[in-house]
């Protein structure tokens, strides 16, 4: 290695093992590429496995600096499941806490070891998922400055830190599982900073539970109580897209810094020795992308409710039917586990409807088909990184939201921003039908569609050469990451 390589920043990034936090995580290594940085991104085993299996064998070959290095997750694989199915979340969550300090000090060591020999640089910095809660530990130990990443959006974020004042309040957790459907969820929660005519039922479902010492909210708690520890925050949006959100955050947690949206920025930036570096979990069925070139501009909706996402059989149904009485063309992502109890049946009464206008696939590149010409409207879980991938492309949406931060990102969708229209939790196809006529033909739809086009223009000029995120991130480089010890 010559001198100039062994003196690159080293940065070494670790999502948490779900594709909703790798997927960020790996555009953030990117853009830190970019900027010189030599980067070891750390998926778990599993995930590293399903990756190969994925993106091919030899996917990753070729990038000296770039590379890929793996820690055990602490769990047994699951039987049956052919190592390509997303884990048991509490059983990840309950183990990532427990085993994954000893193999990540490891494999830090590791690295410096292969660095004295003066194979690859010197690790000098840590990018950490938020809840992956042994990293920062771990770079305390070592001296290094660690940046902690917020997958998602910043509304989710400012919330959660309220978390422990709705516990103060007496307004969770809630008193039984009957004030789950009594109407409870629709307290107006009006004295957050930032969030404007916010319910209970917005905020992250996390806290519609029934137990005072719930795990997930110990989990959240032992997360925000560490941030003040970190070297800086990254959160994957910009200053104008959650202006009045942002303000509020910055008072409270200084270190903060809007880096996004990452869709927008790397569509800006010059990466090409990069393109074939990808992070799907899944193959992705590139036969649509074909599929979409034989129609019509802005014609097409595109389905898809993501990584984690599970409906009963008789939903999924109601989504099909709807679409399929909807006349609409339409391209839908059906992943092998995305109905409860094992795969999907369509009957071929439906089939045969759809045959002329109708593609189903089991996972695609979804940012070349949101930005495909003739995609017209989204039909999505409102996860972040669909959210904002959406917004880049100029593309309204269709909610259904599904669990997590997923109703407070609704809720901006479609009243701050006025970009969606929210499907009812209880889907039924009469719905879906009448309101895919809306996003794709309707006033209501056509006027989400200028809005979007003018959030996609904001979030242009937030990651170009000189604008805010564009500049927080140089600034983060220069002042945390590149800072010497």
């Amino acid at each position: 290695m010559s001198n100039s390589a062994s003196r690159k920043p080293h940065a070494v990034l670790i999502p948490y093992p779900l594709q909703g936090h790798i997927n960020p995580m790996f555009r953030l290594a990117k853009l830190l590429h970019l900027r010189g940085f030599h980067i070891t991104f750390v998926n778990t085993e599993y995930n590293h496995k399903r990756l190969l299996k994925s993106r091919g064998p030899n996917a990753f070959d070729g990038f000296t600096d770039f590379r890929f290095e793996t820690i055990p997750d602490g769990l047994t694989p699951m039987d049956g499941d052919g190592g390509d199915a997303t884990q048991d979340l509490i059983s990840l969550r309950e183990s990532i806490r427990k085993n994954c300090i000893e193999p990540f000090r490891e494999l830090l060591a590791k690295l410096n070891d292969s660095a004295k020999a003066g194979l690859i640089p010197f690790v000098t910095c840590l990018v950490s998922d938020c809840i992956m809660p042994f990293t920062t530990q771990v770079a305390e130990e070592l001296a290094l400055p660690i940046v902690i990443f917020f997958p998602s959006s910043a509304c989710s974020f400012l919330s959660i830190l309220h978390f422990r004042a709705l516990i103060e309040k007496g307004l969770i957790p809630l008193k039984d599982e009957s004030y789950l459907t009594n109407g409870y969820l629709d307290t107006k929660v009006d004295w957050i900073p930032g969030l404007r005519n916010f319910r209970l039922k917005d905020l992250p479902d996390f806290i519609r539970t029934t137990d005072a010492n719930d795990l997930m909210l110990e989990f959240i708690f032992e997360m925000v109580d560490r941030l003040h520890r970190a070297s800086a925050i990254f959160l994957n949006t910009s200053n104008d897209l959650e202006s009045d959100v942002m303000n509020a955050l910055y008072s409270m947690l200084p270190s903060l810094y809007t880096i996004g949206p990452f869709a927008s920025f790397l569509n800006q930036s010059p990466q090409n020795h990069l393109e074939s570096l990808g992070s799907n979990l899944w193959k992705e069925d590139t036969k649509c992308l074909e599929w979409l070139e034989s129609k019509e501009s802005g014609s097409v909706v595109y389905v898809n409710f993501g990584s984690i996402t599970i409906m009963s059989p008789e939903k999924l149904l109601e989504f099909a039917w709807g679409l399929a009485n909807s006349k609409k063309t339409f391209l839908w992502i059906i992943r092998p586990d995305l109905v409860i109890g094992g795969s999907v049946v369509l009957s071929s009464e439906f089939v045969n409807e759809i045959a002329d206008r109708g593609l189903i696939a089991s996972w695609c590149p979804q940012e070349k088909v949101l930005n495909h010409p003739s995609i017209g409207g989204f039909l999505t879980h409102c996860g972040w990184n669909s959210t904002t991938e959406s917004i880049c492309a100029g593309v309204p949406m269709l909610c259904w939201q599904f669990f997590g931060d997923q109703p407070t990102n609704c809720r901006f969708i479609c009243n701050e921003w006025e970009i969606g229209i929210e499907i009812d939790m209880n889907v039924k196809r009469e719905e879906v039908e009448k309101l895919v006529n809306e996003l794709m033909v309707g006033e209501k739809g056509n006027k989400m569609r200028k809005k979007v086009m003018e959030l996609k223009k904001k979030a242009d000029e937030d990651t170009r050469l000189g604008g805010s995120s564009y500049l927080n991130l140089d600034k983060v480089i220069k002042e945390v990451l590149l800072k010497q010890n």
